[in-house]
C-alpha cells in the first residue's frame, strides 16, 4: 500500500468518522479552504491506492474506507518503528520516556 500524504490522511480521518460520505460531506468536515475539485481528486487517488471504494448514485459517488483506521495505524507504527527505532519497540518507548512524552506511571500501566 502506498504511503498517504497529510491531506490524504485528513480525508481518511473524515471517512473513518463518517463511514460513508459524498465529496461535499468531506469538504464540509475539513477545516480551512478546501476546493471541491481538489478534494474530489484526492479521494479518487485514495481509491486508486486501495484505501477507499465507492457506491455510485447516478453521476455522484458515495465513498467509504476499505481499510480500517486500526489497520492503517498498525501499518504506520510498524513502519515508523522499523525506520526510526531499528524495529525495536523498546527503543521507541525509551525515546518517548527520554522526551518526557510518557510518565513512569503510564509505563507501569501499560
Amino acid at each position: 500500500m502506498d504511503k498517504l500524504t497529510a491531506k490524504e490522511e485528513d480525508i481518511m480521518m473524515v471517512l473513518w468518522e463518517l463511514e460513508r460520505a459524498f465529496v461535499k460531506d468531506i469538504v464540509s468536515k475539513l477545516s480551512g479552504k478546501n476546493h471541491y475539485n481538489t478534494i474530489s481528486t484526492i479521494v479518487r487517488n485514495l481509491e486508486d491506492k486501495g484505501y477507499v471504494a465507492h457506491q455510485a448514485f447516478g453521476k455522484t459517488h458515495q465513498y467509504y474506507p476499505v481499510i480500517s483506521r486500526e489497520a492503517y495505524g498498525k501499518r504506520f507504527w510498524n513502519e515508523a518503528t522499523r525506520r526510526f527505532f531499528d524495529s525495536s519497540y523498546k527503543n521507541m518507548v525509551s525515546f518517548f520516556a527520554k522526551e518526557e512524552k510518557i510518565t513512569a506511571d503510564e509505563l507501569r500501566e501499560i
